[in-house]
C-alpha cells in the first residue's frame, strides 16, 4: 500500500492549536499531534458514521474491545481480559484520575523530569506532595535512571509513580532490565505505578515497547496503564483511551474517581478506535519508516549544520529534545529561534527540571516542512 507522507496539508483555518497559536508567519513545530493525514479506514468508518446521520449516546460499538485486545497481543504479545480494560476520554485526565483514586494528603507521587507537562501538576490536582527523580544526561545525550535517587524518592513515603514510557521529551524507551528494577523497587516499597503509555505505538528499529504491567502478575496488580490510538493514528482530538487495570480494587477505586467527573468517549471516537485498530497497522508502519527517516535526517543536520545545539537520536516518539546550552544567546532558545527563526518550539523549563536550555521539535511532518524549519533555524544560528 502506498502513503504519501509528503503532502502538505493546510491545516489554517481548522481550529488546530498547532497552527492557530503563533503569528502566521511562524512555522509551528511543537505540539504532539502529527501534519500527516490519518489512515484512510479511520475517515471511512468516520464518513459511515455520519452518513448514518445519528450521534446518540454510544454503548458498546461492535467489535471495538476485541481490537484493543488484539492490538495488544499483536504489538505487545499482552494477553488483557476485556474486563480489565476501562475506556477513558484521554490519557491526561486517565492518570489524574489514577492520582486521585490513590490520593492521601500525606503521600507523595514521584515523577521523572523533564517531562511532558501535565505530569507536573499531577500531585497538587490530587492534593499530593510533589516528588521529583530527575533523569540523568549522558555525555552522548543519552538519559537514564538514577536508581539509586529512584529508590530514595520512593521509600520517602510515596503513594504513585507516575511512569512516562516511551518517555516524551527525551524519547526513550525503557528497556526490560530498567522497567523490572523500577518495578521491583516500588513492589518492595508498596507503591503503586500509573504508566503513561500513550506513544508505545511508536517506536522506532532497534527498540521494543514492554509494558511494565506485562512483565509479571505481580507487577500487572500494581499498576494502572493508560494507552491510546490518539498519537499513533493522529487523532487525538476524537479524544478516545483506555485504563487496562487487572486489580480488582485498583479498578474499583479507579472507576469511582470516574463518577459525575469523567464521561465515556464519543461514539465517533470509538468508531475511529475500532477502525484504527482493526486496519490502520499497514499505515502505522509506514508512517514509523517515514518519521524514522526524518529523524535520521535532523539528526544529521544538527549535528553538521547548527553549531552549539546537540541531540541524542530518539528511540521512540515523533518528539525530539535538542539541547542548546551551547549556543550564544542571551535569551531561551525557544524565543530565540521563534524570533530570529520564526520558528515555533516547546519550551524546554515548561517539562520541568532538568528541561533548562533546550527546546522540543516535532518532526511528525513532511520533509519539506521539516527541512524548512531547520534552514530558517540554521540562518538564526549562523547570525551568531
Amino acid at each position: 500500500m502506498q502513503f504519501d507522507f509528503d503532502q502538505n496539508i493546510d491545516r489554517r483555518g481548522t481550529g488546530s492549536i498547532k497552527w492557530h497559536y503563533y503569528n502566521e508567519d511562524v512555522l509551528p513545530m511543537w505540539v504532539a499531534d502529527m501534519d500527516f493525514r490519518s489512515p484512510q479506514p479511520v475517515i471511512d468508518a468516520l464518513h459511515q458514521r455520519l452518513d448514518h446521520g445519528i450521534f446518540g449516546y454510544a454503548h458498546e460499538i461492535p467489535g471495538l474491545m476485541e481490537s484493543i485486545q488484539g492490538w495488544l497481543i499483536t504489538r505487545y504479545e499482552w494477553d488483557v481480559p476485556a474486563e480489565h480494560i476501562i475506556y477513558v476520554p484521554g490519557v491526561v485526565p486517565g492518570f489524574n484520575l489514577a492520582a486521585q483514586s490513590l490520593a492521601r494528603p500525606d503521600r507523595g507521587l514521584l515523577i521523572q523530569t523533564p517531562v511532558y507537562m501535565p505530569f507536573l501538576k499531577v500531585a497538587a490536582n490530587a492534593n499530593m506532595q510533589y516528588r521529583n527523580n530527575q533523569l540523568v544526561r549522558q555525555p552522548d545525550g543519552r538519559y537514564e535512571i538514577d536508581f539509586d535517587a529512584f529508590e530514595t524518592a520512593v521509600a520517602a513515603n510515596t503513594g504513585m509513580f507516575l511512569l512516562c514510557n516511551p518517555h516524551n521529551p527525551v524519547g526513550r524507551v525503557y528497556t526490560r532490565k530498567e522497567l523490572e528494577r523500577m518495578a521491583d523497587i516500588c513492589l518492595r516499597h508498596g507503591v503503586k505505578i500509573c504508566s503513561d503509555e500513550i506513544h508505545a505505538d511508536l517506536i522506532y528499529s532497534s527498540n521494543r515497547h514492554i509494558p511494565i504491567a506485562s512483565l509479571s502478575s505481580e507487577i500487572a496488580d500494581n499498576t494502572i496503564t493508560l494507552l491510546a490510538p490518539s498519537k499513533t493514528f493522529n487523532i487525538a482530538g476524537l479524544g478516545f483511551s483506555f485504563a487496562v487495570i487487572s486489580n480488582p480494587e485498583l479498578r474499583t477505586a479507579f472507576q469511582k474517581a470516574c463518577r459525575g467527573t469523567v464521561g465515556y468517549p464519543s461514539v465517533l471516537a470509538k468508531e475511529a478506535t475500532l477502525a484504527a485498530y482493526t486496519h490502520g497497522a499497514p499505515w502505522l508502519d509506514a508512517a514509523l519508516a517515514y518519521m524514522e527517516a526524518n529523524r535520521d535526517y535532523l539528526y544529521d543536520f544538527v549535528k553538521t549544520e547548527l553549531p552549539g545545539v546537540n541531540m541524542a537520536k530518539p528511540e521512540g516518539t515523533y518528539l525530539t529534545w535538542l539541547d542548546c546550552n551551547k549556543l550564544d544567546i542571551n535569551t531561551s532558545p525557544h524565543q530565540f529561534f521563534l524570533e530570529k527563526a520564526k520558528v515555533g518550539l516547546n519550551d524546554g523549563p515548561t517539562f520541568g527540571p532538568g528541561g533548562e536550555g533546550y527546546v522540543r521539535l516535532n518532526i511528525g511532518c513532511p520533509r519539506s516542512l521539516l527541512e524548512e524549519g531547520l534552514q530558517r533555524m540554521r540562518k538564526a544560528v549562523l547570525t551568531l
